[in-house]
């Protein structure tokens, strides 16, 4: 069975990549979706490659956003993805890259305990402003706190030096500016253009399954196995300030379904 490992980017869950995942499970894949928030890029990194040793054979991975500099720490992938990610060289972080742009640092409410959180609103307009409204809304209503400095992290390894890799440029995107992602993306070996925002995860699940089974080497997902995630109940699991989620949370189980 061929496994994809999804990283996701700071404020967000694992369930974000719930049609994603449910698309690639329907075509037979296994997905891997763990959770980050454990306090730090090396704690990240860490999280994801237990999660990589424990499987049979190299899965392709996909980051996305800030979960790229976690996947360039990683070995034993077989195909790196980086989607509107961060991708850095030796002593580079994702803040020395330019980090996010003035819309999303706009988006920011720092709290008295170090912390930061989003205003929806305003979270809506720069991550999700060309998705649904349901389904916009419902990715805002699960994004959580963010500890302090996970964007400032510096990789020990460099993956994308000698592992395969992919860049797709979201072209519309309000979070990372599409300039930055061209630059990054001159250190990957295949670069896509995608006319999309920051999260076509949630806005264009299908051009997210289609690269990943096109990498995957599987046959695509009947189109309805995507429509289909769009019912059910939605569980979302929050992260408690100060508590790093166990350690292997969100490893090869399914994200829940949007509304």
């Amino acid at each position: 069975m061929a496994v994809a490992v999804l990283v996701h980017g700071l404020y967000h869950l694992p369930e974000h990549f719930a049609l994603v995942a449910k698309g690639l499970q329907a075509a037979g894949n296994e997905v891997v979706v763990p959770e980050l928030h454990r306090g730090s890029l090396k704690a990240d990194t860490a999280a994801v490659q237990a999660a990589i040793d424990e499987l049979e054979e190299p899965p392709v991975v996909l980051g996305h956003s800030y979960g790229g500099s976690v996947i360039t720490g990683l070995r034993g992938a077989r195909h790196l993805v980086y989607l509107a990610a961060f991708v850095p060289d030796v002593h580079e972080s994702a803040a020395s890259l330019g980090g996010t742009s003035p819309q999303l640092r706009e988006a920011i409410v720092p709290e008295p305990d170090g912390f930061t959180r989003l205003q929806p609103n305003r979270a809506t307009d720069v991550f999700y402003a060309d998705c649904p409204e349901h389904l916009a809304a419902w990715a805002v209503n699960l994004l959580c706190a963010q500890a302090p400095g996970c964007g400032r992290g510096v990789p020990e390894y460099h993956s994308w030096k000698n592992t395969p890799s992919t860049y797709v440029v979201c072209m519309e995107d309000r979070a990372i500016a599409p300039d930055l992602q061209r630059m990054m993306a001159k250190r990957c070996e295949i670069v896509r253009e995608w006319r999309t925002g920051h999260s076509p995860f949630i806005g264009q699940p299908q051009l997210v399954i289609e690269l990943l089974q096109e990498l995957l080497g599987t046959p695509s997902a009947p189109p309805s196995a995507t429509d289909n995630a769009l019912h059910g109940t939605t569980r979302s699991r929050p992260t408690t300030r100060g508590k790093h989620p166990p350690a292997h949370a969100g490893h090869r189980a399914g994200p829940s379904s949007p509304p």
